[in-house]
């Protein structure tokens, strides 16, 4: 063998002793940068300020109910939650106190932050009365529906489809006439639905099955609800302030829970929840992409 072979056939020995020596480390800490990364610690709101639970709230001075005079008080900058409900999708839901404040025939707004790991599920339900949910009562799987009494209001030809594992701001409209479903800001139905808003003692149920209609399975963040008909321009300021953002009407804002940390609700109306089963999480954030 000449000295040109002799030297390749060193090197190429040192090399292999050298992946021999290090080769498992090298995987290792493949392994762990691909695991932070999949937990998104690399994502840049991983390190973004979190809001405190309650941090924001409602102050209603004259009292629950009343639409005047009243205000946001604490750190209201739409800073992303420290935390999100997860729910089972078996045995974890959470009942609010029932709002009066939605009276028959009236209109009603109500959104959320999703991140579901499985369709078929109650996101938001008060039974009897109104509710958004997953890939339910005729909907195809995957597609989002809202609600108001009576028929389910999925469009025949709804054009979207969620994917399960990321974050979706979803919700839906009613004036009276006309039932609007929203995802991202943006208006993907409208169909005509002339139902009323009955009053019903049933609680409102948050992740669980208000007429046994599934368990959601994933997470749930910054539950709103309305007593009137939000138009286009403000759903989508609404998505725009992100998942940590305020109400946008507080005069007609009926319940609002934030679900950072507990079932509170701080519309400053009184309709604190009683979850079960619920864990909060600060692992949330791997999904999520701000507007």
């Amino acid at each position: 063998m000449d000295k040109k072979s002799c030297m390749m056939a060193s090197r190429l020995q040192s090399a292999m002793e050298y992946l021999m020596a290090y080769g498992w480390s090298i995987l290792i800490v493949a392994v762990v940068l691909g695991a932070l990364a999949y937990l998104g610690v690399f994502n840049p709101i991983y390190f973004a300020p979190k809001a405190n639970p309650g941090s924001c709230q409602v102050f209603r001075p004259n009292g629950a109910g009343t639409s005047y005079d009243i205000n946001l008080l604490g750190v209201c900058n739409g800073e992303m939650p420290q935390y999100a409900a997860s729910f089972n999708g078996g045995t974890s839901y959470a009942n609010v106190i029932s709002s009066g404040f939605i009276s028959p025939s009236a209109q009603i707004s109500n959104f959320a932050w999703i991140d579901l790991s499985a369709t078929g599920s109650a996101i938001i339900e008060k039974q009897g009365s109104y509710g958004m949910k997953v890939g339910v009562q005729g909907a195809m799987p995957g597609q989002f529906a809202g609600y108001v009494w009576g028929t389910n209001g999925v469009c025949g030809t709804f054009p979207f489809t969620l994917s399960l594992g990321r974050w979706y701001f979803v919700g839906f409209t009613f004036d009276g006439t006309y039932l609007k479903e929203y995802v991202d800001g943006s208006l993907y139905c409208s169909i005509t639905y002339q139902e009323s808003i009955p009053q019903s003692g049933n609680p409102l149920a948050l992740g669980g099955p208000g007429d046994a209609d599934g368990y959601v399975r994933g997470m749930i963040s910054n539950v709103q609800l309305y007593n009137t008909s939000l138009d286009s321009n403000s759903v989508f300021a609404l998505y725009q302030e992100g998942i940590g953002g305020a109400p946008i009407d507080l005069q007609n804002l009926v319940g609002w829970w934030p679900l950072n940390g507990n079932a509170n609700d701080y519309s400053g109306n009184g309709g604190d929840g009683a979850a079960v089963n619920v864990v909060y999480t600060n692992s949330w954030t791997s999904s999520y992409m701000p507007p």
